[in-house]
């Protein structure tokens, strides 16, 4: 088996068609044969780019609206015909097939396609057979072949075939080959995911082991599915991600994109402990360290937006695991790095589109993500007593974060930080305690006399909530409806003269 194997003819089939034209111009001045299909070959054909239609090449026509046109033996042969095997050579010349070298392919969009629609059609039309069918003739062959899937591998493909005069070394070959398995199996379990519905697979690929789980005595490591989410995250600084770091930066990332406008949100052992929005990321990352500065330190702060010099400074005060961000810039990094232990991560903030999975005893708990949008159209008004537009906006915001709290989930906010928050009792009525008595300590500690809001995660069964909320000078409140008890929590906030909100939607978060 040779290192080295010279392309001389290349196949380009290909549905995201980002880069291709530049490709195969690079190509076709290496005096690279081109054979292309359908779309792709009409593109390469408008730019003046010599390509051959792949009916010419295997001297049939596609058909069947081009669901057949690349699965054909003058196809499959021309990939899984072994170089030093002379009985594969003599079949292939009396078959008159001719070698393809330098496979490059990408697939329908199935999993885009499913994610946009719910028609039928629509979907099984986007489900790719001849794809998967040469990528797997390639990958299989790649002591000779050379298979391309992803438009992120064109650069690396061109400097291989620079620096080895038209050749590509087989080292390269193997690790495309192995990125191309992976690719066709996610792909494959998207299907079968979507057909079923009665069972579920999944295919992770290892990013890490970690030095251990939540315990010393625990073993763990970390598995990537697909390609976004804290998982995908770039590490810029810092010593390695823990288990409980990357539990809560997970925690910290789904909760800012909950907001649009500049976030920060402050995570410790899985729950916010202080929550801001404002005008601008400093001030929002100020007000949210401001809502607990006790209970911040150690933790992991999320930004969606860029750090810079003057957030960095006030960052690199306060002793925090991880930092997430979208962006930083040089002068931040610079005194950020000072902190040589600081892991700096930054993200791109889009929502995630896979299932939630837990493990239980024996199987897995698997759910849609909460991903539902509240905003005001959801509140209904169900007191004598009613809030203003500004504070409205304070109830929205107080159950964006109410929905990344621990059950039972209270959160007392003021001026759009989260300043009081009570998580993970077992009573309603302890976390509305907790909620209300964090709040007034920080309005005693700050002289702050603005008003205050609460948000449950789930109804109110009995309307002590409401009690308690008054005490503290709750002026609104919101919450699911759905309490056999609901007129009697309605009543009582009439009583007190809090207005009541209530949405459909509980937000349990275990």
């Amino acid at each position: 088996m040779s290192n080295l194997q010279k392309i001389s003819r290349c196949l380009i089939s290909v549905s995201d068609k980002s880069g291709i034209i530049e490709l195969a111009k690079f190509l076709e001045s290496k005096n690279i044969e081109i054979i292309s299909t359908g779309g792709t070959q009409k593109l390469l054909s408008q730019n003046n780019i010599k390509v051959k239609d792949i009916s010419q090449f295997t001297n049939f026509p596609e058909i069947m609206d081009g669901r057949v046109k690349t699965l054909h033996p003058k196809v499959h042969g021309a990939l899984l015909a072994l170089n030093d095997d002379p009985r594969h050579q003599q079949q292939a010349k009396e078959n008159n097939i001719s070698s393809i070298d330098l496979l490059i392919v990408n697939l329908y969009p199935f999993v885009e396609t499913v994610a946009k629609t719910n028609d039928q059609a629509e979907i099984i039309e986007n489900i790719d057979i001849g794809g998967p069918a040469m990528i797997r003739s390639a990958s299989k062959n790649f002591a000779f072949k050379t298979v391309i899937t992803n438009a992120n591998q064109y650069q690396e493909l061109i400097e291989n075939l620079q620096n080895n005069q038209n050749q590509t070394n087989l080292d390269y070959r193997q690790k495309l080959a192995v990125q191309a398995f992976k690719m066709i199996a996610d792909y494959d379990l998207a299907i079968a995911n979507w057909f079923e519905g009665v069972s579920f697979s999944l295919n992770c690929s290892l990013k890490q082991s970690l030095r251990y789980g939540e315990n010393s005595h625990q073993q763990a490591k970390l598995y990537a599915i697909g390609n976004s989410g804290i998982v995908s995250a770039k590490q810029l600084q810092g010593k390695e991600l823990s288990y409980n770091n990357i539990n809560d930066a997970d925690g910290a990332y789904n909760l800012i994109l909950e907001f649009e406008q500049p976030a920060c949100a402050i995570i410790k052992h899985a729950n916010p402990c202080g929550v801001a929005i404002a005008d601008d990321i400093l001030q929002a990352y100020q007000e949210a360290l401001s809502c607990d500065p006790k209970s911040a330190f150690g933790g992991i702060v999320a930004l969606n937006d860029k750090i810079d010099e003057n957030l960095a400074i006030e960052l690199s005060k306060m002793f925090f695991e991880v930092i997430i961000a979208k962006e930083i810039d040089e002068k931040a990094q610079e005194i950020l790095a000072q902190k040589k232990n600081l892991r700096i991560l930054i993200a791109d903030f889009q929502k995630p589109t896979q299932p939630q999975i837990k493990s239980v005893s024996g199987g897995l708990l698997v759910q849609d993500l909460d991903q539902k949008i509240i905003d005001k159209n959801d509140l209904e008004l169900v007191s004598k007593k009613t809030a203003d537009e500004q504070e409205i906006q304070n109830l929205v915001f107080a159950m964006k974060v109410c929905k990344h709290v621990k059950s039972n989930a209270i959160v007392a906010v003021q001026n759009n930080k989260a300043i009081g928050i009570g998580a993970g009792q077992m009573s309603r009525v302890d976390s509305c305690q907790i909620a209300c008595q964090k709040a007034s300590d920080f309005i005693k500690n700050n002289n702050s006399q603005d008003s205050l809001f609460m948000a449950s995660d789930a109804f109110f069964p009995f309307a002590d909530n409401i009690e308690i909320a008054h005490k503290f000078n709750i002026k609104a409140i919101i919450a699911p409806s759905g309490s056999v008890r609901d007129q009697e929590v309605i009543d009582k906030a009439n009583e007190l003269g809090i207005a009541l909100y209530f949405i459909k939607t509980r937000h349990f978060r275990h």
